[in-house]
């Protein structure tokens, strides 16, 4: 797992200088950065999602997801979650849900982080998070910078994501294949592309109730079913 821990810490050090460079922004460029990242998450997304081989298993992923996430209201209850951390360390640096969202979607999602977790966790090649790691922190300081400290967090679902990849390699190999690993990403970029309208103040889309997706295009391309 030393490629994820190594992809977590890199993160964490690209947040905490993010933190300094906010602090030194004024409003204005804050306004302007924070237009620039909309639109280059909006390219990240679109060139997730436009490598679907499949679309209506993307389809169908979506609207599923979206009965899930309605149902487990996964949206508000992570928003509840981010106000009361907000409150707690005072946070004046916007919604900590909506950073937690973002930079968890962009890390997460792609091949990187499922290639480059099974060479770890089949080879100890972790080269592949190496490079994901330099990527993502320096994405971080962006993120920080403009979102605020919620950033951080994201840590969390990356350690659990690809550190459990890793450390069932062996069993979950087989059931990764390319179709997988293209749909899930291509669903994936539709949410990335849902971050971007919201980033760029276009759009309101409940992003967190519509995560269950990916996981249903992996179940969906996986047992065959489309």
């Amino acid at each position: 797992m030393k490629g994820t821990i190594v992809n977590c810490l890199a993160i964490a050090a690209g947040s905490g200088l993010g933190l300094l460079l906010k602090s030194k922004m004024s409003p204005k460029y804050q306004e302007t950065v924070m237009q620039g990242l909309g639109l280059s998450v909006l390219l990240i997304g679109l060139t997730m999602a436009i490598k679907t081989q499949n679309v209506l298993v993307v389809t169908i992923s979506m609207i599923v997801g979206a009965v899930i996430g309605e149902m487990l209201d996964i949206d508000g209850r992570l928003n509840r979650a981010g106000e009361r951390l907000s409150a707690r360390f005072q946070s004046s640096g916007g919604s900590i849900g909506k950073a937690f969202v973002t930079t968890s979607l962009v890390y997460c999602i792609g091949a990187m982080a499922i290639i480059g977790s099974l060479q770890d966790g089949l080879t100890g090649d972790a080269s592949t998070l190496y490079a994901k790691a330099m990527l993502d922190g320096t994405g971080a300081v962006i993120f920080t910078a403009t979102l605020g400290i919620g950033v951080i967090l994201s840590i969390i679902p990356v350690f659990l994501y690809q550190g459990g990849i890793t450390l069932l390699a062996a069993w979950i190999a087989p059931y990764l294949t390319d179709a997988v690993i293209c749909e899930v990403t291509a669903v994936g970029g539709l949410l990335i592309l849902g971050i971007g309208l919201m980033l760029l103040n276009i759009s309101k889309i409940k992003i967190a109730n519509l995560l269950p997706a990916v996981l249903v295009a992996g179940i969906l391309c996986s047992w065959g079913i489309l």
